[in-house]
């Protein structure tokens, strides 16, 4: 989820806007979808703040590769891979940072 007006990340965001955003879209078709949660090492993400908000909605935190080697392509080649292209630029509005986004991703080759 895109932020807006170039705000900072932090956990009152994260807990109050994003993760509740996600988990909706999530839980349309069906409210009692289990939901495993997959974090990077974004400062927001183990704070307490973030931790009471999924214990409280009984959200799993899985763990990182190599427990969960499904998640390596993407933690390890893809996200950084995007984040380095995007780097540094500034978008105009959120639907211009997807469209890069999903531009970058689309170049990728299957074979990388």
């Amino acid at each position: 989820m895109p932020l807006e007006d170039r705000k900072t990340v932090n956990s009152e965001w994260y807990t109050t806007i994003c993760l509740p955003e996600v988990f909706e879209e999530i839980r349309k078709n069906n409210r009692q979808r289990r939901i495993i949660r997959h974090h990077d090492n974004v400062s927001c993400h183990p704070s307490s703040e973030t931790c009471r908000f999924l214990d409280g909605r009984k959200i799993i935190l899985t763990g990182h590769p190599p427990y969960n080697p499904d998640l390596t392509p993407n933690d390890f080649y893809l996200f950084p891979s995007v984040k380095n292209k995007l780097r540094g630029q500034h978008f105009s509005s959120r639907e211009e940072a997807i469209d890069a986004f999903k531009m970058h991703v689309l170049k990728i080759l299957q074979s990388e």
